[in-house]
């Protein structure tokens, strides 16, 4: 398995330029006979909730209303070419029973370059109002819908898999809803700037967090874990990197080293994830969710 970091996108950049780099990483995967590639949260763009944008043009302009499109579908003939499954971040706008909406997207790609797993990000950080007084926004409250296809995993042949998008990795919540499910591979990407407005205090704490609910989302639930950083000052707002992956011991098998375009691999035995299910946490024989209302319970 590989994960795809991907260096600071310009607001100019074209997707066509951003899936030129990405293909690079991504024939780089095959060279080394990866068989499973993870790109990051809206990784065609720049991080777009970061300026307050009223005109609905302008705003659209971020998101994709088909996938494949003209733009992406090189990746997807890739995939077809050299034999890859990929997960990919973007923007999506969907006609939905509720009419237009725009969702923070992630799917999964076959080695068929067919789509064949979606998954829509549940937690939305940041705020909904343009607060002029932050050195930069955080508006998905307000340019995306909550996700409305729950937490879905996906069997993909040689591996059960499921997704999550930036924040969501911070959510027990999310990881306990995979695991229970039999998820083996655990897979997003992020947009985590290295300075929060809000609790400034935390600004150090960025990698330590990311990495500890990693490492303990992979190990609570015998999963593998991947996550794909989009890193580097990006317009002027630094993104945090350590795009990783986690064995689901809970150890980290590789770790990126820049906050550029860089690709990294790790040989991922499922078999790992029996060792923790059959022995440490093995839900049918000791979860005792008769106790566990209160999660759920407002």
């Amino acid at each position: 398995m590989s994960v795809a970091q991907l260096g600071p996108i310009a607001r100019a950049e074209s997707r066509k330029q951003v899936v030129s780099r990405m293909l690079e990483l991504f024939r780089e995967a095959a060279a080394l006979r990866s068989e499973f590639v993870v790109f990051p949260e809206l990784a065609l763009t720049t991080f777009f909730p970061r300026w307050y944008i009223t005109d609905e043009s302008e705003l659209d302009a971020f998101y994709e209303a088909e996938m494949p499109n003209s733009d992406v579908m090189p990746l997807f003939e890739a995939a077809r070419e050299l034999s890859i499954r990929f997960c990919l971040g973007y923007g999506e706008i969907a006609s939905t029973d509720a009419g237009y909406q725009r969702f923070n997207t992630s799917i999964l790609v076959n080695q068929k370059g067919e789509i064949c797993g979606k998954y829509r990000k549940v937690h939305l950080p940041g705020h909904y109002e343009h607060e002029p007084e932050r050195p930069f926004q955080h508006l998905e409250k307000r340019y995306f819908e909550v996700g409305d296809l729950g937490f879905p995993v996906f069997d993909v042949g040689t591996a059960r898999i499921g997704m999550y998008i930036c924040n969501d990795r911070r959510w027990p919540e999310l990881w306990r809803s995979l695991g229970l499910q039999g998820a083996e591979i655990i897979c997003g990407g992020y947009n985590t700037p290295t300075h929060n407005p809000v609790v400034p205090q935390h600004d150090h704490l960025a990698s330590f967090h990311h990495l500890l609910s990693m490492q303990a989302g992979a190990y609570q639930n015998g999963a593998w874990a991947a996550a794909a950083a989009k890193a580097g000052i990006e317009e002027g707002c630094s993104l945090l990197a350590h795009s990783c992956i986690v064995a689901p011991t809970g150890e980290i098998v590789a770790l990126s080293s820049t906050v550029e375009d860089e690709l990294i691999t790790a040989t991922c035995d499922l078999d790992l994830c029996r060792d923790l299910r059959d022995h440490i946490f093995n839900f049918a024989a000791h979860r005792q969710p008769q106790h566990y209302g209160r999660i759920t319970a407002r």
